[in-house]
């Protein structure tokens, strides 16, 4: 057991002025600082040569930390930062009424009269999303650009007399808002008449995936799936070969599958990761279309694979845009945040336009709204002015891993502590009392994830720390809601870590949409949420229930 003791620290050396419970090794800290600064340093000897004298002045840094294996490529960084992607399903379905087409339906059906690519982008760079996913091809084998391998494809529809190109209009739109563009080519065609063959089939993927890869500019995401009716004909997906392909002919891209090589699949399309969700994966251990769920969704703490997860999910209740179905509300939509970009994933959320080719005014309510509701929660960080303290800090003065850093934006700053430590802490005084509900902490994953556990902790009016959230993992973004607390104090504590941990960036904000109950508890996971929209400050009331 870690032996306490009690000790007054005065202001000069720590904001706090009560009495408080410290480890010894933070209080043997505190003590060996403010007892330096009460002594001058030792003059140098008289006898002492100028080289020898300079030579003892010299004062070198400390080196970073090391990574902790596996990291991130620079594209999974890149995709990793943009934490919202809007995905577009767009075809024949949205003019048949139908999710998952025949390969039947004649091209002279795709007529969208009002198509404007430039709408859909705009509408996701005003959402907040930095990268649009199109179904360039889905099951129906429908092709949305003039492949030289079919001829069902927008050359046989009517749509700008057979000579359009949606995934062209959409590559220029993307280019010119600076907004990065993903495209998903079904692997299941249903019209394609050499499906079924394997070596022939596989060869006329290639054809196609090639036509996109070198068409259109940079791509920066593949979306693939191992997707194959029941009772479909029996044939294999070359998927190595067509990763390497990607890779050579779009090296900058992130390859998305149900196991990666680059993201996976949270493993349901309800938009939702679990609670503990790791970046590390093991790829030998998954197989496309038959990997274990809970492995998919809570990831590896031993993995040897940095494959984070992306949680897709559909503004509607259907993938393709139908007339009788209605979005989701701001408020759904703000809980899926989340329980997706907050649990260190991407949330890949489907906007699919109608049949004249634009998103629906009603789905661009409901993005706007969305985007309304986090802007009103997260642009002010309620610590921003906090005065931090930390149980220990990697090289002495350091500014490079001081624990003021956690309070800069950005996740290539960050808090570092001594090495092996017993105890990892960090506190925080707001300078006056604040009320919040949500907690956000991030790590800088370039140098790898690296928490296993943590909790937050405040100090109450009895001079009382008081646990308010523990949580698991933290990645990228870890964003946790609890009923509201209010305090001046915060003792932030890293339970257990694979190694050292680093934190990055640590908030603390306040949610008024999304109201939980007055008591703290630690032991359920659920708390109650308020349902009523977003809607231009319409007062709160019903309530109901909703995982932390």
């Amino acid at each position: 057991m870690k032996k306490k003791i009690n000790t007054t620290i005065s202001s000069s050396c720590y904001p706090f002025t009560q009495t408080l419970n410290f480890t010894k090794p933070i209080a043997q800290f505190t003590i060996f600082v403010c007892l330096s600064l009460s002594f001058q340093p030792l003059s140098s000897s008289s006898s002492s040569s100028s080289s020898s004298s300079a030579s003892s002045n010299l004062k070198f840094k400390d080196p970073p930390p090391l990574p902790v294996l596996p990291i991130p490529s620079a594209s999974q960084l890149q995709w990793q930062l943009g934490n919202m992607a809007l995905f577009v399903h767009f075809g024949p379905n949205t003019f048949t009424n139908s999710e998952w087409g025949t390969g039947r339906a004649d091209p002279s059906i795709f007529n969208p009269t009002q198509l404007d690519a430039t709408q859909w982008v705009r509408v996701a760079k005003d959402s907040g999303f930095n990268r649009v996913i199109l179904t360039a091809k889905h099951h129906d084998g429908f092709c949305l650009w003039p492949s030289d391998y079919t001829d069902y494809s927008v050359r046989s529809s009517p749509w700008r007399n057979g000579s359009g190109d949606v995934v062209g209009e959409l590559a220029k739109a993307a280019t010119d808002a600076g907004i990065a563009l993903g495209l998903y080519l079904s692997p299941w065609d249903r019209h394609e008449p050499c499906y079924g063959t394997t070596l022939e089939y596989n060869e006329f993927y290639v054809g196609q995936m090639t036509e996109l890869l070198t068409r259109y500019g940079d791509i920066k995401e593949v979306w693939l799936d191992g997707a194959k009716g029941e009772n479909e004909k029996d044939m294999d997906y070359f998927f190595e070969s067509w990763f390497s392909l990607v890779h050579q002919l779009q090296p900058g891209a992130v390859i998305f599958s149900d196991a990666g090589p680059d993201s996976r699949w949270i493993g349901d399309e309800s938009g939702v990761a679990g609670s503990t969700c790791w970046s590390l994966f093991n790829r030998s251990a998954a197989k496309i279309g038959d990997t274990d769920f809970q492995y998919q969704r809570e990831g590896d703490p031993v993995g040897h694979d940095w494959v984070p997860a992306e949680c897709d999910v559909s503004i509607r209740p259907g993938w393709f845009w139908h007339a009788s179905e209605i979005p989701k509300s701001a408020r759904t939509l703000l809980d899926l945040y989340y329980k997706s970009v907050g649990r260190n994933c991407l949330l890949l959320l489907n906007v699919p336009p109608n049949s004249s080719g634009l998103i629906s005014a009603e789905d661009i309510q409901a993005l706007q709204e969305f985007s309304e509701l986090r802007k009103s929660i997260f642009s002010q960080n309620l610590a921003a002015n906090a005065l931090l303290t930390a149980s220990s800090t990697r090289g002495l003065h350091d500014s490079r891993f001081e624990p003021h850093n956690v309070l800069k934006d950005g996740i290539y700053t960050y808090w570092a502590p001594e090495e092996n430590q017993s105890e990892w802490l960090l506190y925080l005084d707001l300078q006056h009392l604040v009320s919040f509900n949500v907690l956000q902490v991030q790590e800088p994953i370039h140098m790898g994830q690296r928490i296993v556990e943590f909790h937050l902790e405040i100090l109450n009016a009895d001079d009382k720390w008081k646990k308010v959230i523990n949580g698991t993992t933290v990645g990228y973004q870890r964003l946790l809601r609890f009923p509201t607390v209010k305090s001046q104090y915060l003792r932030f504590v890293i339970d257990k870590s694979r190694d050292d941990p680093l934190i990055s960036h640590l908030g603390v904000y306040m949610d008024q949409y999304s109201i939980l109950s007055n008591e703290i508890s630690n032991t359920s996971r659920h708390t109650h949420f308020n349902q009523s929209l977003f809607l231009h400050q319409i007062a709160l009331n019903h309530s109901q229930r909703a995982t932390v």
